[in-house]
């Protein structure tokens, strides 16, 4: 294989394009068979495979430096970079990340995992090679989804003002997880079907020039004339117009075609873009047909492209169904994502409701202050968001929604550890996030039956509201308590005395777990569902203290602006003689890894828990005999990539 013998872009710049083509062919099969083992993005690296060996074959790398746009595109860069045989490894707990990570590689020049980023990160790095006289070349590779992210216009606008050579590649696969929408869209789809108008510009040029005499004075008058054939030949030309060299669109499968148009775009004395047209998926039949689905991957059949693990009922499709259901009994409910209909749960509602279903696109800030104005205007608006996506809009939330009081309802999914995408997907943040803000109310069900009953809550309270659930199997324990939802107040599910455990959301089901162990060696713990991160239940909190020497808080959160602080605060303030123990997240990024055993490592499993609570001297020390060992992690086992943006 020549894919054995590639260990760095030296071994790339020998091959022919017999052997180049071969050895795309090769790295295709290469992903298919990792992704099927491991999971991983899978769509969109197929879809960029010869555009990125051109990329290698045209810089000189690591000293040319390539930012990929949310990275969920890199494995072809990573293995071309001396990395394939850490592939084993990908996305797995101290393995190799699926993402570009400068601790990783010097080929990894910025670090992404969100989108919108690439063309901002490059003009830093472009400005610091100038003031500091050096003469790399920069290359911002972005998506045509991303180009629907206000960030990439900000750097549009300021790349404009470049004096020195920066390349911005438009990766135009139509696609970003889900299909695109919008005006970009409609607006690349007509450069798209405009190929000639690059080809005639440089053909005139070429001919022009050969005129004996005249010739150049000839190309500067077409120049000067130039804006109105492009109006004529490709309508709005916006790169253009803005002061920016478009280039394409190009076949972004054409290693050298590639190769010859970035190596043209180098000698250009300010920014560029070159248009790429690429096939997201290219190469895997099932991922061609259907690239939404195979954007992010669990392990699966390379030959029937199926799960090898049958999917269980998950937290996004008891969401899903309930809003619809939801949504038939109330016309002013409207539903709103940042182009993840299908990673969030929303396509059911867009089919059913589609005159009431707005996918905006990769914007996350323009989806918060739009429900903001549907609120304002008497809707009921629904934005369903990634926990780590919703940080994107903090502003909003705060000046758009909270301020004005408007009712917009958040339903954050991926919420906690989401295990194998690592520190930009983590949705460790969202309580500390929101609930310090004021007007906000912040609540996480215990399991699928409480997330219905706090939807429908959300629907008839009157201020903005969030719910945040995890990723994976929704946790079907504990059906048999189901006390109404009351504003503010949390459920008493087990009374013992001395401890209490108080857990929110997905940490109940552990906390039940360790009361169980407890009850093996004779302790009874009290175990409460808290239901409500903001307002937490002051009066249950009163009531604990009174018969009980220590409470412990659980939550899936990093400690600052947590649940558990606000907990261990107001203990201490009305019941210091009450010892609070607080099991949260370290406020660090925590790497990719499968869940359970990032929750080991953590510390925020029972036994880890447990042992905690032992050196804590809140619990008698010893093991517990006949402890019961079912898995209490509702969301462990294989995990499909996060969609990524």
């Amino acid at each position: 294989m020549l894919l054995d013998d590639i260990h760095g872009p030296e071994d790339l710049k020998k091959l022919n394009d017999h052997q180049l083509r071969k050895l795309a062919s090769e790295i295709r099969q290469f992903i298919i068979e990792k992704t099927s083992e491991y999971g991983g993005h899978l769509a969109s690296n197929l879809g960029v495979v010869e555009l990125t060996i051109g990329l290698y074959l045209a810089l000189d790398l690591p000293e040319d430096k390539i930012v990929w746009d949310v990275g969920h595109q890199a494995y072809t860069h990573k293995i071309l970079s001396g990395r394939k045989e850490n592939f084993d490894g990908l996305r797995q707990y101290h393995g190799m990340s699926g993402f570009p990570k400068r601790a990783e590689s010097p080929f990894d020049c910025f670090g992404t995992g969100h989108s919108s980023t690439s063309i901002s990160a490059g003009l830093g790095i472009a400005a610091a090679r100038d003031i500091k006289g050096e003469h790399y070349t920069v290359v911002s590779v972005i998506g045509d989804g991303a180009l629907t992210g206000g960030l990439a216009y900000e750097g549009l606008n300021n790349a404009a003002q470049m004096k020195k050579n920066f390349i911005i590649v438009l990766n135009d696969n139509k696609m970003s997880i889900s299909r695109n929408v919008g005006g970009m869209s409609k607006y690349l789809n007509g450069l798209r079907s405009n190929r000639g108008y690059n080809q005639l510009k440089i053909d005139v040029g070429s001919t022009l020039m050969r005129v004996p005499g005249v010739g150049p004075q000839l190309v500067k008058r077409v120049q000067r004339a130039k804006n109105s054939l492009k109006q004529l030949l490709i309508p709005g030309m916006l790169f253009e117009d803005m002061g920016i060299t478009y280039l394409g669109p190009i076949d972004g499968h054409n290693i050298r075609e590639v190769e010859r148009t970035i190596e043209g775009a180098k000698k250009i004395d300010h920014a560029v873009l070159v248009h790429v047209l690429t096939t997201k998926g290219k190469g895997y039949a099932p991922a061609e047909q259907n690239p939404a689905h195979y954007h992010g991957v669990s392990p699966f059949d390379q030959k029937t492209g199926k799960a090898l693990s049958p999917s269980k009922e998950s937290y996004t499709s008891v969401f899903s169904k309930t809003l619809c259901r939801l949504a038939r009994e109330n016309k002013k409910i409207v539903g709103i994502t940042a182009a993840m209909p299908d990673g969030t749960g929303l396509s059911a509602f867009a089919k059913e409701f589609p005159d009431r279903f707005f996918d905006v696109g990769i914007a996350e800030q323009h989806a918060v202050t739009c429900a903001a104005g549907m609120a304002s205007n008497g809707l009921k608006p629904v934005f369903a968001v990634y926990s780590s996506f919703l940080q994107r809009a903090y502003d909003q939330i705060v000046h758009d929604v909270c301020l004005q009081k408007l009712p917009v309802v958040f339903c954050i999914d991926r919420a906690g550890l989401v295990g194998s995408d690592g520190e930009t997907h983590q949705g460790i943040f969202d309580y500390s996030y929101l609930t310090h803000i004021p007007h906000m109310t912040v609540m996480a069900p215990k399991n699928a039956d409480e997330l219905t009953a706090m939807l429908a809550f959300a629907m008839k309270y009157p201020l903005p509201i969030s719910i945040r659930y995890p990723r994976g199997a929704a946790y079907q324990g504990l059906r048999e308590f189901a006390a109404p939802i009351e504003h503010g107040r949390a459920e008493l599910l087990y009374q013992g005395s001395d401890i209490a455990l108080v857990a929110v959301g997905s940490m109940v089901s552990t906390a039940e777990h360790i009361r169980e162990k407890a009850v093996s060696y004779g302790h009874q713990l009290t175990l409460v569902n808290a239901r409500f991160v903001k307002p937490i239940d002051t009066d249950m909190l009163d009531r604990l203290a009174e018969n009980h020497t220590t409470i412990v808080t659980l939550e899936e959160n990093v400690k600052q602006g947590g649940f558990g602080i606000q907990v261990e605060a107001y203990i201490h303030e009305h019941h210091p003689e009450v010892k609070v123990v607080t099991i949260t997240l370290p406020d660090k990024y925590v790497e990719h890894g499968d869940v359970t055993k990032l929750r080991a490592y953590l510390g925020i499993d029972s036994d880890s828990i447990i042992e905690r609570l032992r050196q804590e001297g809140v619990v008698p020390a010893g093991d517990p005999a006949n402890a019961d060992e079912r898995n209490e992690e509702s969301s462990a086992g294989a995990e499909p990539a996060d969609e990524t943006k």
